[in-house]
């Protein structure tokens, strides 16, 4: 019976948060633009400061092991892979070696400021550093966010998470060492622990990147044999914990980039030769409810469990806590950028550098790892106040000024144009997945052919109506056609080039010609990157010479249309 009533009073408790976050979804879409993820955040923090309690732990546990998993693994399954691929750069400097030189230097003024030994002071500069998937994915999705700034913030708070934790592990087990030992922690910093640190942080992150592959083509490989869309929804929920555990629990590497990786793989690969389309509708729409309900869930209960009496007691620490936080990011980011844009032909705007440094938001991740120090850890009263106190300036100050600061800096979120090309877009996809799937459906027998006749007629018509429409929008909005054309091409350039090198492989075309055409190729997408399309757009001008035209006009023959 007593069992039964704790279950009971759980259930009432979920009910309570439910209501909460309903209640917000209503205010939300009455008020218009207003961030569903912050006024979640507000609605909770109201019942903190009246007193109601939910009685829910806000534990290390239940964030890292319960919450965190289907939210990284929703956020890496809907990244495109492709546009990751091309902004890795400036995504690996700031989540790695970025977030490793924010750590050191808010560690070390931190040690002054706030007046604690330099390891305790790195600790919390790990723990309150790595930005928040959690918050940013949300916050993005919901302002409409440009495509390649979304891609850049979220990437960098999708993996600099493995690493600050890692990083969070090692100075808190030499902080652990110091009380049992009654060792001085200015003692223990030395060469050998910075280069055991570092060693770790790299084998923890390979480690975790090569468990989410290998865990991601598991699953990929039973999809691929597979048409049935319910188990494939719960084959996706076992890769999204299972990568988590196997990583973080049994192999002791990273379960942050484990589940990244692995939903980069499903939801890349995996969506384009695994899944039907039925099972792709199933699938997304099935995390995307699981992100949107953790979501309301962590969202209300960080504002439930903020510590507001802690908080007013240290808002002196919090204050300088927040100012610096925000000073270190500034300092890395804006240098970082600037040597990437120095070596790289897609720059990252300094618009967009603004944006990277106030979209930084810091939530979850800082407060699992807070809430993991145990009763007895030095300062912890201090540092759970300091947290909660960042935290909630980066979500409500900084989350509510988000969509003001990208309209005063000119960084355009999606226009009406966009919306419509996109709608458009979608619909033209759906027709031709329909269409393919009527003829499928007919050469097995399975559709009459009257009936089948009857499909491809409205649908090819809608299809012509659709493509005519592409084409005057396209034609009306030259910028939006401009970028589309980019867009393809440089798709387009690196199948070209991927097929050069399995001829090359195969031994189609020899070495040194084969070089050769990569060496083209890779003048294009120079080209391309730079904002040139190589694509012939004036019939009377060729937009691109290529070199095998020279040579067939050296051996004397003409081309047909000469």
């Amino acid at each position: 019976m007593a069992a039964s009533s704790g279950i009971e009073a759980g259930l009432i408790d979920l009910l309570a948060v439910f209501i909460i976050a309903g209640g917000v979804g209503v205010f939300v879409a009455k008020v218009g633009r207003f961030p569903y993820t912050i006024a979640l955040l507000l609605a909770g923090l109201g019942v903190s400061i009246l007193g109601i309690n939910i009685d829910i732990t806000l534990s290390h546990d239940l964030i890292l092991l319960v919450l965190l998993p289907p939210l990284l693994f929703e956020g890496a399954a809907t990244t495109d892979l492709e546009r990751f691929r091309e902004n890795i750069v400036p995504v690996l400097a700031l989540a790695v070696p970025g977030l490793i030189v924010s750590v050191l230097l808010l560690g070390w003024v931190g040690s002054y400021a706030f007046g604690y030994p330099l390891l305790l002071s790195l600790l919390f500069a790990a723990m309150v550093l790595p930005t928040d998937p959690v918050s940013v994915l949300a916050l993005f999705e919901e302002l409409g966010a440009p495509e390649r700034l979304a891609v850049l913030v979220e990437g960098e708070s999708l993996l600099n998470d493995g690493v600050g934790v890692v990083v969070f592990s090692t100075l808190f087990l030499l902080v652990q060492d110091s009380v049992e030992n009654n060792t001085e922690l200015s003692e223990l910093i030395s060469p050998s622990v910075i280069a055991d640190a570092g060693i770790e942080i790299v084998v923890s992150s390979l480690g975790g990147l090569l468990v989410g592959l290998a865990a991601g083509y598991l699953i990929y490989r039973i999809m691929v044999n597979l048409d049935e869309h319910m188990t494939e929804i719960v084959l996706t929920l076992i890769l999204a914990y299972g990568s988590f555990l196997l990583a973080e629990h049994y192999l002791h590497v990273s379960g942050v980039i484990a589940t990244v990786a692995a939903g980069l793989f499903i939801g890349n690969r995996g969506a384009e030769y695994a899944m039907s389309p039925q099972t792709k509708i199933s699938i997304f729409n099935t995390w995307e409810t699981a992100a949107f309900l953790v979501n309301t869930l962590i969202f209300v209960l960080i504002g439930a469990k903020t510590p507001i009496a802690q908080m007013l007691d240290n808002w002196q620490i919090i204050g300088i806590a927040i100012v610096l936080t925000l000073a270190v990011r500034a300092i890395v980011v804006y240098p970082i950028t600037g040597l990437v844009n120095r070596y790289s032909s897609r720059t990252v705007p300094f618009s967009y550098q603004h944006v990277m440094i106030w979209g930084g938001l810091h939530a979850s991740i800082p407060i699992a790892l807070v809430l993991g120090l145990p009763p007895d850890f030095p300062r912890d009263t201090q540092l759970r106040a300091m947290v909660f106190g960042v935290a909630a300036f980066s979500l409500v100050v900084q989350g509510l000024t988000m969509g003001r600061l990208l309209d005063r800096l000119g960084v355009v979120t999606r226009s009406e144009v966009e919306e419509l090309y996109e709608l458009l877009l979608g619909r033209a996809r759906a027709v031709d997945s329909a269409l393919n799937a009527a003829e499928r459906l007919h050469n097995k027998g399975e559709l009459p052919a009257d009936v089948y006749e009857d499909f491809r007629g409205e649908y090819e018509q809608e299809k012509d109506d659709l493509n005519a429409t592409i084409s005057r929008l396209l034609s009306d909005n030259p910028d939006l056609r401009r970028e589309e054309l980019l867009v393809g091409e440089r798709r387009v350039l690196k199948e070209e080039k991927s097929a050069i090198m399995d001829a090359m492989r195969s031994g189609v075309v020899s070495d040194d010609v084969g070089e050769r055409l990569l060496e083209e190729v890779d003048l294009k997408l120079d080209r391309v990157d730079g904002g040139e399309s190589t694509v012939r757009q004036n019939p009377e001008k060729e937009g691109y010479k290529e070199f095998w035209r020279a040579r067939v006009d050296e051996y004397g023959l003409s081309l047909s249309n000469d």
